[in-house]
């Protein structure tokens, strides 16, 4: 540095020898430092979501998983591969061959319920359902009008607790032509109460039209139809006979 009257003279300069030590911070603090420094929120403008890291830690250990079981399988990740596909087309042939599944009618499942009704009220209560579209209401209560005509008819005995297929399978004893139907009747029934399907208006105008064709049945009895067959036997023998 140059002074008034052109004299040079030195500053000193505060400097450290190589040899000396660095200058440091016990470990503590700068870790404590450290936190508040990277807990400031410019650091972490970037981070990924919540949601972007619970998916990554899935595909991390679905990755994992796969890692390990294809090396427990014959032929690695593609040996792994080819049963999984197996599996799938296995499921898929089911799921084609039986449908989708539903639940089974119980056999504790009964027709009517504890408020007795007569066959009248049971199809006002069935068309009420069908004017409003209510197809499968429509079908259980026509089924429930079915039954209750032919116990009212005493065509079948009063018996609580009985289900649909007891009903159309005792009913077709007695009215044989129909029998198919009954059955028929009984099965969309179940399938619409307990089974989880859905009916549509032509199960219920089926059913409707059965009901009309079992008011007009004539029952067949089948100690008349012995007797008329023996009956039939005897003049046959006694014609034989002259």
């Amino acid at each position: 540095m140059r002074l008034p009257g052109g004299v040079l003279t030195a500053v000193p300069v505060s400097w450290r020898s190589a040899d000396e030590p660095p200058v440091t911070i016990p470990r503590d603090p700068a870790q404590e430092a450290a936190r508040r420094e990277l807990s400031k929120g410019m650091y972490h403008e970037n981070d990924p979501s919540w949601y972007e890291r619970a998916m990554n830690a899935f595909w991390d250990w679905l990755d994992k998983l796969f890692g390990a079981t294809s090396l427990a399988t014959p032929g690695g990740l593609v040996g792994l591969l080819v049963i999984v596909l197996i599996v799938l087309a296995l499921l898929g042939a089911l799921w084609w061959r039986l449908g989708t599944p539903h639940r089974a009618p119980t056999s504790s499942a009964t027709l009517f319920d504890d408020r007795p009704r007569s066959a009248a009220e049971h199809r006002a209560a069935a068309q009420a359902h069908a004017a409003e579209g209510h197809w499968n209401q429509a079908v259980q209560e026509r089924m429930r009008a079915v039954v209750r005509s032919l116990e009212e008819r005493a065509l079948l005995d009063v018996r609580p607790g009985r289900t649909a297929d007891e009903a159309a399978s005792e009913a077709g004893r007695t009215l044989p032509v129909h029998a198919d139907r009954l059955r028929a009747a009984a099965q969309d029934f179940d399938d619409v109460t307990y089974g989880g399907r859905s009916a549509g208006e032509g199960t219920y105008r089926h059913l409707a039209a059965l009901d009309d064709d079992l008011e007009r049945a004539k029952p067949t009895l089948s100690g008349s139809s012995t007797h008329s067959a023996a009956s039939t036997a005897h003049s046959s023998s006694r014609g034989a006979a002259e």
